[in-house]
């Protein structure tokens, strides 16, 4: 007879290591995870494109360096940079916001 193995989802794993949703940890690694699928993103696409950092750099209006890091996940990286290198590679992003529901307040 064979023994049962127990499977687990990515997200009790994640549970199970980083906590819950809304723990710090947990949250720093979706941040982390997400910049570097952006980041990654960017950087195939500038490539697809043959341009190099510094091409997309002055098409965008930043320096090379600043491509570099955003490509590489350094530094800080804001919205409106990532929009504006999107849009010089002649993609389109969508945001998505939901609403969480409201905690009950204890009596």
């Amino acid at each position: 007879m064979k023994k049962k193995v127990k499977t687990y989802t990515l997200d009790e794993v994640k549970d199970r290591a980083l906590g819950k949703r809304g723990a710090p940890e947990r949250d720093q690694y979706e941040y982390k995870l997400e910049m570097s699928i952006i980041c990654d993103r960017i950087q195939k696409m500038r490539k697809e494109q043959k341009l190099t950092q510094g091409q997309l750099g002055k098409i965008v209006g930043v320096q090379k360096a600043q491509i570099s890091k955003l490509e590489s996940g350094a530094g800080n990286i804001t919205i409106g940079t990532v929009v504006r290198v999107f849009s010089a590679l002649g993609a389109h992003m969508e945001f998505k916001v939901v609403n969480k529901p409201k905690r009950k307040k204890a009596a």
